[in-house]
This record gives structure tokens, C-alpha cells and sequence, in this order.
């Protein structure tokens, strides 16, 4: 699958995710075959103010390639001079802009979702930085504001018409966050509007069998996995396999699922130093174990576990009860 003139392997993509998808969470989920891993978000103004913490979120690994990277703003001058900056950062590959966030900060500053309330603001946000970027543009959207304000369809249309290479539609309102059903209606509606670009449809997709159902229901180009891959990239091995054969490898067992949950915390300790790569890698762990014996006793362990030894000696004795010794 092609956006703009960058060659994906596939249609299956990780979503952006904010304090999730960050460099190491990428690489890991492209081995297991995601065509496209979309960073967490990125601030524009952030980047415009030389900020180190946010600079140090642009880092793009080779074995992630081609890589996409989501700026939230909402002021076109700050938003197409920061797309110009990125065109000198040659290992991303597209700019995602985000316009679907429903965090309250994020929609407080006229930021994310609450682009969706002024459409022709969005417009002129999306014409800066395709105007401004030698990368393809794309843009992620919701299904409208709240069920007063439906208006993914013409938020497509006007993506199109200022220069987005591809479209990405969560079937929730803002005011719905994560939870209900995803309406997958609406992304079949802007699969039909849009006239040149790919559609990529999100939400509910939290195994193969759902993947498989949008792609048929919507007749959208793509899927986006969000997240149905929290402690579980296998999903996209799952997922391409199930697309191509029709046949459902097994899920991951106990074993397995510890053993990257390790693998995951040294390449994060690594990463992001042993401090801070400890404390983000307890959520992770947390999706790791989910539904495994006795995760609620080491849930508890583990978000009260500081230091990359400790924490990996938590991970050894649930390995331990599985009967593998580390």
C-alpha cells in the first residue's frame, strides 16, 4: 500500500499513542509485521521552542522505517514552519497531523478533536504543512466533536482538498473517548467521499477476525490498531496471517508473552535510561500479564517494583511459575 510515495509492506498500522508508542514499542510491533507504526504525538510548539523532551520524541530507529511521525497544533504559521524544519530530519517518512485527540489539555487549546468544531481552521492547518513538507501528509480524525457535531465526512473531503495523502478515521466522538462501539458506518461513508486518497478505518479492532470484518465493511484501504496491540504485537503477525490464509495462528502463551514483557523492559531501560524506562514499562508489563494466573498479585508487584534487576526478577518468578526457569 502506497501513501503519497511512501511504500508501506502492508495495511495494518499501529496507531499513535500517546506515552505508548514511542521508538521502542515501534520497532517491536514492526517485527511482528505492522506495515506502518505511527509515533505517539508530537507538539509543534514544542518543537518551535527547541524543547529537548520533545525533540527526543522525533527519534526515528532504521528498523522502524518507513516511519510516520503525528504533530498536533493548531496554528498553520507554528504548524507548516515545523513541517519545514522535519523535511531536514530524513528518517521520517510522513507527517501525521493529529485532529482526534480527546484529551481535555489537548482540547482545551483549540488542540486535537477540537479541530473538528472549526473545519475551516483544520483546513488551513492541513494546507500549511502539505504546502510546507516534502513528506506526505496525512490526517487523523474522529467521527465528529460529540452526536451533535457529525462530521468526519466533510473533515475527509476538506483533508483531501488541502493536500492529505491519506485519511485516518476513529469511529468515536470526542465526547465518547474509548468508550461504546466504534461506528463503522461513518468510516464507510468517508471511503466513498474520498476521491483519490486511502482511507485507514480505527477503533474496535482487538483481534484478527475484526481486522478482517472493516476491511470487508467499510471497504477501507486500511486498518489501524490501537489499543488491541497494548501488550500484544503479536496482533499484527496474528492479523496478516489471518488476511492472507484465513487461518488463526494460536495467541501467544504465558511463556511468550513474559519473555517479550523482558525483552520490552531492557530495550526501554536502554532507551530511556533505568529510571524512567522501569516506571513507563509497568503499564506495559501490566498488558503483558493481563489474564495470565496470578496477574492481579503481580500487577501489584510490579507497579510497586523501582530498578531494572528488581523488575526483572518480578517478570523471572511469574516465568518461574510457568515452570521456566530464568
Amino acid at each position: 500500500m502506497k501513501i503519497g510515495s511512501v511504500l508501506c509492506e502492508n495495511n495494518v498500522f499501529l496507531a499513535p499513542m500517546a506515552g505508548i508508542t514511542d521508538a521502542v514499542f515501534r520497532i517491536i510491533c514492526r517485527e511482528m509485521g505492522c506495515g506502518l507504526a505511527y509515533s505517539e504525538m508530537v507538539s509543534a510548539k514544542g518543537i518551535s521552542h527547541n524543547n529537548t523532551n520533545t525533540k527526543k520524541m522525533l527519534y526515528v530507529d532504521a528498523a522502524e522505517r518507513p516511519s510516520a511521525i503525528q504533530l498536533f497544533g493548531s496554528d498553520p504559521l507554528i504548524m507548516g514552519n515545523m513541517a519545514k524544519v522535519l523535511n531536514d530530519y530524513k528518517d521520517i517518512d510522513i507527517l501525521d497531523i493529529n485532529m482526534g485527540c480527546p484529551a481535555p489539555k489537548i482540547v482545551k487549546n483549540g488542540e486535537g478533536s477540537a479541530l473538528s468544531l472549526d473545519p475551516e481552521l483544520a483546513g488551513r492547518v492541513i494546507y500549511a504543512v502539505a504546502e510546507n513538507s516534502d513528506k506526505p501528509v496525512t490526517v487523523k480524525i474522529r467521527k465528529g466533536f460529540d452526536d451533535e457535531h457529525i462530521n468526519a465526512v466533510e473533515m475527509a473531503k476538506i483533508a483531501e482538498k488541502n493536500g492529505a495523502a491519506a485519511v485516518t478515521l476513529h469511529g468515536r466522538t470526542r465526547e465518547q473517548y474509548y468508550s461504546g462501539s466504534a461506528d463503522w458506518d461513518i468510516i464507510a461513508k468517508a471511503k466513498d467521499a474520498l476521491k483519490n486518497i486511502p482511507l485507514i478505518g480505527n477503533g474496535d479492532i482487538f483481534k484478527p477476525e475484526d481486522a478482517k470484518k472493516m476491511l470487508e465493511y467499510t471497504n477501507c484501504d486500511a486498518v489501524m490498531i490501537g489499543r488491541g496491540a497494548q501488550g500484544n504485537p503479536w496482533i499484527f503477525k496474528r492479523t496478516l496471517h489471518y488476511l492472507d490464509t484465513g487461518e488463526l495462528l494460536p495467541e501467544p502463551d504465558m511463556i511468550q508473552k513474559l519473555d517479550m514483557a523482558q525483552r520490552h523492559l531492557k530495550m526501554l531501560v536502554g532507551y530511556k535510561g533505568e529510571n524512567i524506562g522501569v516506571k513507563e514499562m509497568r503499564k506495559h508489563i501490566g498488558w503483558y500479564i493481563k489474564g495470565l494466573p496470578h496477574s492481579a498479585e503481580y500487577r501489584v508487584k510490579v507497579n510497586n517494583t523501582a530498578g531494572y534487576e528488581n523488575m526483572a526478577a518480578v517478570l523471572c518468578e511469574m516465568k518461574n511459575k510457568g515452570e521456566k526457569l530464568c
